[in-house]
């Protein structure tokens, strides 16, 4: 059964759709596709907090890109080429138990000190050893 939305302040008829939405931060932007509840004529939409993830997610790629952080996939690459599972990645390196899942996904961005020890560890995998 589909649900019928209407916007808090206009009282317009929003539908459910997925827009391109564009995010800018210290000159780095992101094209991304944004599902949400949006009015005939207006990309003005209502977001559920399932679809502030994918906001957030793209935000954080952007910002990533912008500070010269390791991206998720980035991430996930060189603990596998460590050979370490997520939670001993985030047990050994710091974080905690989930912050390789998180920072795999997107959902949060690595410190500049996990990111920077992330690419020294790629260079010389030797020196996880030493941890």
């Amino acid at each position: 059964m589909d649900m019928i939305k209407y916007d808090a302040e206009t009282g317009e008829k929003l539908t459910r759709d997925i827009r391109n939405i564009t995010v800018t931060y210290q000159g780095h932007k992101k094209t991304f596709l944004m599902p949400g509840w949006y009015p005939a004529n207006s990309d003005e939409g209502t977001f559920t907090d399932e679809d502030m993830k994918v906001y957030d997610r793209a935000l954080n790629q952007v910002k990533a890109e912008a500070e010269n952080l390791l991206l998720p996939d980035d991430i996930r690459s060189i603990r596998k080429k460590l050979k370490l599972t997520q939670v001993q990645a985030g047990t050994i390196l710091g974080g905690g138990k989930k912050a390789f899942q998180k920072y795999e996904s997107g959902e949060i961005l690595p410190s500049r000190a996990i990111s920077n020890l992330l690419k020294i560890l790629s260079l010389e995998p030797s020196l996880l050893k030493s941890l």
